[in-house]
């Protein structure tokens, strides 16, 4: 596993691999960075020079679109949870509520966000977009400091 870092507007974003796909990407205050203690540096990885663009391009707002090599939950249901919120527009938000609609009745706003707590892709999979239906923010693995922050830059 290798692993390197990308210095954004809201600090140091880890990137993971394994040296072909996207394992992960997370803040350097996440819980996943106790996952580094086993991978090695490398900054030389095309992958990780992918990453790092499209994190730029992000950071210009240039809204780019998910083409990276990520490795995604096996849970059809995390999947699809993960696509409808690549297809939520730059600059826009959408309530746990309404994505557990597009599921029918079954589904719950919970179940929504226990799957969004399973995102290992921060920003790439904007689970920062997700918001309460009274409009408050909750749960977002970076902090509440940094999920407003995104939904402010992305609304400017």
């Amino acid at each position: 596993m290798f692993y390197s870092i990308y210095f954004s507007k809201l600090g140091k974003i880890y990137m993971l691999s394994d040296g072909e796909s996207l394992i992960a990407t997370f803040f350097e205050n996440q819980k996943n960075a106790k996952s580094l203690k086993n991978c090695q540096k490398n900054d030389e990885l095309p992958l990780f020079n992918q990453t790092k663009q499209w994190y730029d391009d992000y950071f210009n707002k240039k809204n780019p679109p998910v083409f990276l090599p990520l490795v995604l939950d096996k849970s059809a249901f995390r999947q699809n949870v993960y696509d409808i919120l690549k297809n939520v527009p730059f600059g826009k938000t959408i309530s746990y509520g309404e994505i557990a609609k597009k599921f029918g009745r079954k589904m719950s706003a919970q179940a929504v966000g226990m799957a969004l707590a399973k995102n290992n892709y921060i920003i790439i999979i904007p689970c920062h977009r997700v918001i309460a239906k009274s409009g408050e923010l909750k749960g977002y693995a970076g902090g509440i400091d940094k999920k407003k922050w995104l939904i402010e830059f992305e609304s400017n």
